[in-house]
């Protein structure tokens, strides 16, 4: 079965193909980085007009570098939410639409779920079950994940998701959007010269707070940062104090929980500094982290498609409406 996959969450337009015996057939992605660095953030009008303009164009190059046509498509399988509800419907309607044109069922998936499941395109594949780590600009999750559709809530934030606290505080520093990616540049050229809390380690449980991080940082950087070192100081403190906080609560996870294998995925778990810590303390536990690849790390097309595929292939199928959901709390989904 080919699946189409379509993903308009945010500011990322995607269009991929995957096959279950073949893998992983087309990947085509645009990024509208350029249409939103000049505001300093994600417009979503701006975003959704984009999103109009550029998927088409991208699901016929999917379909090209597949090498299937319309004819040989199994199923579509489109992102539902969580996401702009702008954006959301504009990827939700066009799989809608060539799935009734086509006669192939649709499916909508959960976006987090997509990044879950990212890792399962991997040549090494994490098998169930596993402690997942979802960090991205809008979510930081950590699940227990039995199966697919079988998710457990562990903890979340209770403010700011670790990406959001990343773009904001670089944004203090006066870097471009995206910023988390540069403040992980400018802190590699940092100094241990700072120190910022690891909120809600001194007390136990599995919920993130980052606010008194980002205001420990704004504090810093009104009253202490001056010089361009200083702006590198800053940063190397606050990604040490970001990556500390995720290792020392995935450890009470997999302690909790029992399990050796941990999953980060999301476009925070592409930070170098992150992957390393994560990596020695599930080594030291006997366990072992997985990753997407950098690519996947990030909104893309190719998890949809996958996930879709999981559903599709499990006979879970949408009628003829249109689901877009800027909410969609993870565990209301269906096991397979």
């Amino acid at each position: 079965m080919y699946v189409l996959g379509i993903e308009t969450s945010c500011d990322e337009s995607a269009a991929a193909v995957y096959h279950p015996r073949l893998g992983l057939l087309s990947h085509c992605l645009h990024s509208q980085i350029d249409i939103h660095r000049a505001y300093g953030g994600v417009v979503p009008e701006l975003a959704s007009r984009d999103h109009l303009r550029k998927l088409a164009p991208l699901v016929k190059r999917a379909l090209a570098e597949a090498g299937v046509s319309a004819a040989g498509m199994g199923g579509v399988a489109y992102t539902a939410g969580p996401g702009l509800m702008g954006a959301l419907l504009v990827g939700a309607s066009a799989a809608r639409g060539l799935a009734w044109a086509w006669g192939v069922p649709a499916v909508a998936v959960h976006h987090m779920e997509g990044h879950l499941l990212a890792p399962m395109l991997e040549a090494e594949p994490p098998p169930f079950p596993f402690v997942a780590l979802l960090i991205s600009g809008g979510h930081t999750l950590l699940i227990q994940v039995q199966g697919i559709g079988q998710y457990l809530p562990l903890g979340e934030s209770l403010d700011d998701a670790a990406g959001e606290a990343f773009d904001k505080t670089a944004k203090l520093l006066g870097l471009p959007y995206p910023g988390g990616p540069k403040l992980a540049e400018l802190a590699a050229q940092g100094r241990p010269r700072f120190h910022f809390p690891r909120p809600m380690t001194d007390k136990p449980g599995l919920d993130f707070s980052f606010s008194g991080l980002k205001t420990a940082a704004l504090l810093t950087v009104q009253q202490e940062v001056k010089t361009e070192q200083d702006r590198a100081d800053l940063a190397y403190a606050f990604q040490q104090a970001m990556a500390d906080t995720l290792t020392i609560k995935c450890r009470r996870a997999l302690e909790q929980t029992g399990l050796k294998r941990l999953v980060a995925a999301g476009g925070v778990s592409a930070n170098t500094q992150i992957r390393r810590q994560l990596q020695d303390m599930a080594a030291s536990l006997g366990g072992r982290v997985y990753f997407p690849r950098p690519e996947f790390c990030t909104d893309n097309a190719a998890m949809i498609a996958y996930a879709g595929y999981q559903r599709l292939a499990a006979g879970q199928t949408q009628n003829l409406e249109i689901l877009a959901r800027p909410r969609w709390p993870l565990a209301e989904l269906a096991r397979i």
